[in-house]
């Protein structure tokens, strides 16, 4: 699996978020639509369905303060010896017939976005709610690179504006 911006990205899998395990909910893309995930969740959207997808609460910050916010969680736990789940957000499911949120974790170290990764995503999510773009361009990624795990950070902004159209 690699994570690039929001995605979780596998060989056969798209996750907003980090892929949930046990009960915990997720958000999975698929060829078909969107599907929720975890106790209590399990829905399903074509994405002829779906008229927007959205989030809120995502933590983002910039390179700077993202650092400054990741060395001051390790020394915590360090310090103290305990450590949190990584952070929540939400995922907004948008029909014409109603509105879901369903939280998911997030993927990336530490638990706080690069803006710049964040800003694409939300394009990209924009993207392939409107039929702009095609979750297969993920997962055709992810059968030729997930395994190679997380690429760099320059690599992930490209991948970003090539599915987002930016």
């Amino acid at each position: 699996m690699a994570m690039v911006g929001l995605f979780w990205i596998g060989e056969d899998s798209v996750y907003v978020g980090a892929e949930p395990t046990g009960a915990a909910s997720g958000v999975r893309l698929t060829e078909d639509g969107v599907e929720s995930l975890g106790a209590d969740q399990g829905r399903f959207w074509t994405w002829d369905e779906v008229v927007r997808l959205g989030t809120e609460g995502v933590p983002v910050r910039s390179g700077v303060r993202r650092l400054a916010s990741m060395a001051f969680d390790a020394a915590l736990v360090v310090v103290t010896g305990y450590g949190e789940q990584p952070p929540a957000f939400s995922v907004e499911v948008v029909t014409a017939e109603e509105t879901v949120l369903v939280d998911v974790h997030t993927a990336v170290a530490g638990g706080i976005y690069p803006l710049s990764e964040y800003e694409l995503s939300v394009a990209l999510l924009e993207r392939l709610a409107g039929g702009g773009a095609e979750i297969g361009d993920l997962l055709a990624w992810g059968r030729d690179h997930a395994a190679e795990g997380t690429p760099p950070r320059e690599e992930r902004e490209a991948l970003l504006r090539k599915w987002a159209g930016a």
